[in-house]
């Protein structure tokens, strides 16, 4: 009989299969290949489990049945096994594979690492009522400006980001714009949205509702008069006022 042991094991093996599974077989030419030994397998363990329950007959027609695709699958999906030996078996392949997760892990810690770095420099402003906006494009190609202001081309730290928008530098009433991970900007100019705004918006929403009007992009806005945190996108603004979610959507921004 099983025990709560036994099942915990087969989780554990159920839950390496599946990730091995979605993170190198899916949408490869191997997938059809896997996807038919994972049927028979089932075959098999169904011509094990019946005459258990003493379905001997139908135990006995299952256990050939999978005998003869198993045979069939290696004719069938030769091709298919040929390279998902392959694969396996190539120490130059693994080394890529491993290689590639390292670079993914590498990415998601410098989103995490950066997104901290603009909570903690919009969080800040917001309580000092300092007035930011931050535009996020899809990449630079995707906007058009009145004046890009002064190349910056930085990591994202809060420090940098706190600098530009200090009320007594140059570069503060502008705009800073991050891509690629990186400030590439400070001090552009965005243009101002010509559609009726409630009285409560002032210069810097109109100018965030403006930019996502005419490029696929999101900007961030901190209101010098409130402290108040807004996001526009597709020509409409959304205030948050729960830092959490501020973060989940920096981070899902920084991941596109």
């Amino acid at each position: 009989m099983f025990n709560w042991l036994d099942i915990v094991q087969v989780v554990i093996i159920a839950v390496a299969v599946y990730a091995f599974y979605v993170s190198f077989i899916k949408n490869t030419s191997s997938e059809k290949l896997v996807r038919g030994l994972f049927g028979i397998g089932i075959l098999w363990a169904f011509s094990f489990i019946l005459p258990m329950l003493h379905l001997y007959l139908l135990g006995r027609f299952l256990h050939w049945t999978a005998l003869f695709l198993s045979v069939a699958l290696i004719v069938i999906f030769q091709p298919e096994l040929r390279k998902f030996l392959a694969l396996m078996g190539n120490i130059k392949g693994l080394r890529n594979i491993i290689f590639a997760f390292k670079q993914d892990s590498k990415q998601n810690d410098k989103i995490r690492r950066n997104t901290e770095e603009i909570v903690k420099a919009v969080e800040f402003m917001s309580e000092k009522r300092t007035g930011a906006l931050i535009v996020f494009p899809e990449s630079m190609e995707d906007i058009v400006l009145e004046r890009y202001g002064t190349k910056i081309d930085s990591v994202i730290s809060s420090e940098l980001l706190l600098t530009i928008f200090f009320n007594k530098t140059p570069l503060h009433d502008g705009a800073v714009i991050i891509a690629d991970n990186r400030i590439q900007y400070a001090g552009a100019i965005l243009p101002l949205s010509q559609n009726q705004l409630q009285w409560k918006y002032g210069t810097r929403h109109r100018a965030a509702l403006g930019m996502s009007e005419t490029s696929r992009v999101v900007v961030l806005v901190v209101s010098e008069e409130t402290g108040d945190i807004s996001f526009a996108e597709h020509g409409s603004i959304k205030k948050y006022e729960d830092i959490k979610k501020v973060r989940n959507k920096i981070e899902k921004i920084l991941s596109k």
